[in-house]
């Protein structure tokens, strides 16, 4: 198989990686129930003028299901911490004691769930989006190279390819929602 064509495939395939990547982060972003450190990923706190996310300016530890504790490494930071809290309007009401910041997440009720899942199954749909994109620009690439004498059977093989590969990740997408479903509903 010629180089060009190898590349393109190569290159098909770490993208579309990429966006399987993506939707991981963007699920951990979607509240299920269960507290996560991770739900306070992208946070960011003012801290001495410079934005700086929260895990960097503080402890963040899960005492329980439904409770997330942040810990200041500077007590002149709760305040901070807790109005950026309030910005990111991640639906938890910041508890603050003077020593630390507590988030206790609330149940959540059936429809909040459903709404959260679209929400998920919305980000799901954007992953395929990007993985069939990707597949367009890797077939039109191949089709230029074969404008450019690659044999026909050759690009025949490579498209082929490339259709695998977005079968592949679409398949993992899916997984990835059916998965979430299943930790959102059974909570």
């Amino acid at each position: 198989m010629p180089e060009d064509l190898n590349s393109i495939i190569e290159d098909a395939n770490a993208t579309m990686k990429k966006a399987v990547a993506h939707l991981e982060v963007e699920l951990t972003r979607i509240r299920a129930g269960k507290a996560s450190p991770s739900m306070l990923d992208g946070l960011m706190v003012e801290y001495y003028g410079n934005p700086t996310p929260v895990s960097q300016v503080a402890n963040i530890s899960v005492l329980d299901v439904r409770t997330i504790s942040l810990q200041p490494w500077e007590r002149n930071m709760l305040a901070p911490i807790e109005r950026s809290i309030m910005a990111a309007n991640i639906g938890v009401t910041p508890q603050n004691d003077g020593v630390q910041i507590r988030l206790s997440l609330p149940p959540l009720t059936e429809e909040r769930r459903r709404e959260l899942f679209k929400k998920a199954t919305a980000e799901g749909e954007n992953a395929k989006v990007s993985i069939r994109n990707i597949r367009r620009d890797g077939i039109e690439q191949i089709k230029k190279l074969q404008k450019d004498g690659l044999s026909e059977d050759i690009a025949k093989g490579g498209e082929k390819e490339v259709q695998e590969l977005t079968d592949k990740y679409t398949a993992v997408v899916e997984k990835h929602l059916v998965t979430k479903e299943k930790e959102m509903m059974s909570i």
